[in-house]
C-alpha cells in the first residue's frame, strides 16, 4: 500500500477531515485572515520591533511563537488516533517503521548546501552581512531551535504533506491535485510573513515551490522522512545562521543581513533555488533512493481500499 493509500487504514468521513483540518490549521488560518482583512496600514516589521521593545529578548519571542506548534501537532496526532482511528506510523510512512536514516540524509543535504552557498556568497560580497555572534544568546537560540523547531516543521509536514495530501488523494482519487492544492495552501499560509511585504508577492514562488519540492519528495519516496529532515535543516539554519530586520524569524543568529530592505539579489536568492537548486536536490535523492515510475507516483490514480489495518 503506497503512502497516500495509508488514509484507507482509518475512518475517512468528510466531516472528520474538515474538523481536523480546521482545528489543527487554525493558527495558519487566523494569521491569514488577519493579514488579508485587518493589516491595511500595519507595518509588520514595525510591529515586530515594538514587541522587541516590550520584551527585548529575541529568544523569548522565538520560543513564544514556536510553542503553539507543539500543542497543535499533539492535537493532530490525537485526532488521527482517536477520530480517524489509525496509527501515527501510517501518517508518517508506508514503510514498516520510520526510516531515520532518510531524515538524517535530507537534513544533512540541505545543511551542507546552505552552508556552502552562504560561504561562497559571503566570500564574494561580505558588505551587507555582519558577524553578530553573542555566544550566550546564540547558545540559547540553538537550544530553543533544537527543542521547538521539530514541532513547528512537524506540524507543517504532518498537516500538509501528510494528513491533507493523504485524505485529498483518497477523496479525489489522484495524486497531482493533492500535490498542487497542498503546495499552494502551504504558500498561501506563509503570505502573512514580513518577507512578503518587503519583497512582494514574487516570494510566493519560493514558498509554493518549496511546498512542491517537499510534496514530490513525499510522493516519490512514499513517506514523510525526507521532507521532515529537509524542512528541519532549512528552518534551523534560517534561525541560527542569518537574520535581518525584515525576516519572519527575528533571532540572535550568527550573522545579520544589514540591508534595510530586500534587493534584487535577495529576490534572486529566494527564486533561483526553485528553478535550479530544487531540481538538483530531487535528482540527488532519486539517484540515492532509486526512484522510478515518476509519472505514476506523481500523476497516477489512487485506489480506494477497504483495508482498515493500522
Amino acid at each position: 500500500m503506497n503512502y497516500i493509500q495509508q488514509a484507507n487504514k482509518g475512518k475517512n468521513e468528510p466531516w472528520m477531515f474538515l474538523l481536523t483540518f480546521l482545528l489543527t490549521a487554525g493558527l495558519f488560518i487566523y494569521s491569514l485572515v488577519i493579514f488579508l482583512f485587518f493589516s491595511d496600514g500595519i507595518d509588520l516589521v514595525e510591529q515586530q520591533q515594538m514587541l522587541f521593545e516590550l520584551v527585548p529578548s529575541k529568544n523569548f519571542w522565538l520560543a513564544f511563537n514556536l510553542l503553539p506548534f507543539a500543542f497543535l501537532l499533539g492535537l493532530l496526532f490525537l485526532l488521527v488516533k482517536k477520530l480517524h482511528q489509525r496509527s501515527i506510523l501510517s501518517l508518517t510512512t508506508s514503510r514498516k517503521k520510520v526510516d531515520w536514516s532518510r531524515v538524517f540524509f535530507s537534513f544533512s543535504l540541505i545543511v551542507l548546501i546552505t552552508l556552502v552557498s552562504f560561504g561562497i556568497s559571503y566570500y564574494n560580497d561580505p558588505s551587507e552581512v555582519v558577524l553578530q555572534l553573542d555566544p550566550l544568546k546564540f547558545g540559547i537560540l540553538v537550544v530553543i531551535s533544537l527543542l521547538l523547531f521539530p514541532f513547528q516543521i512537524g506540524l507543517e509536514e504532518y498537516l500538509f504533506r501528510g494528513y491533507m495530501m493523504q485524505h485529498l488523494g483518497v477523496l479525489l482519487k489522484n495524486r497531482w491535485m493533492p500535490l498542487c492544492i497542498t503546495s499552494i495552501l502551504f504558500g498561501v499560509f506563509h503570505s502573512a510573513n514580513p518577507e512578503v511585504g518587503e519583497m512582494g508577492y514574487m516570494i510566493m514562488i519560493f514558498y509554493i515551490g518549496t511546498g512542491l519540492l517537499l510534496g514530490i519528495m513525499t510522493l516519490m519516496d512514499d513517506g514523510l522522512e525526507l521532507a521532515l529532515g529537509f524542512h528541519l535543516g532549512n528552518n534551523l539554519l534560517a534561525a541560527t545562521l542569518v537574520t535581518s530586520d525584515w525576516s519572519a524569524l527575528q533571532t540572535d543568529a550568527a550573522f545579520k543581513f544589514t540591508a534595510t530592505q530586500a534587493g534584487t539579489s535577495t529576490l534572486i536568492d529566494v527564486i533561483l533555488p526553485v528553478l535550479v537548486l530544487y531540481p538538483i536536490i530531487l535528482l540527488i535523492l532519486s539517484k540515492k533512493y532509486n526512484w522510478n515510475n515518476w509519472s505514476q507516483k506523481l500523476f497516477g490514480k489512487v485506489a480506494v481500499s477497504s483495508n482498515k489495518n493500522s
